[in-house]
């Protein structure tokens, strides 16, 4: 029983370390984390305006998908 106690407080102590060491390292890069989210296109599967895409726009893009797999699996 001692054994799985000290084992538990190893883990646990382990854990807490890299949890702070992890915080501490996202802290520090903030900044850069924000600039490349910023960057980041955005991923709108619609024309833009945040509408959910309509069946047409599906129907299109599954279109194009199964080309683009047809291609891949030719070549």
């Amino acid at each position: 029983m001692l054994n799985f106690n000290k084992d538990f407080l190893m883990g646990f102590i382990s854990g807490t370390v890299v949890g702070a060491v992890g915080y501490r390292l996202y802290e520090q890069n903030s900044g850069q984390l924000q600039s490349l989210i910023q960057q980041a296109p955005a991923m709108d599967m619609a024309s833009g305006d945040g509408a959910e895409p309509s069946v047409e726009e599906l129907v299109a893009q599954k279109e194009r998908l199964e080309d683009l797999i047809a291609e891949k699996q030719l070549g």
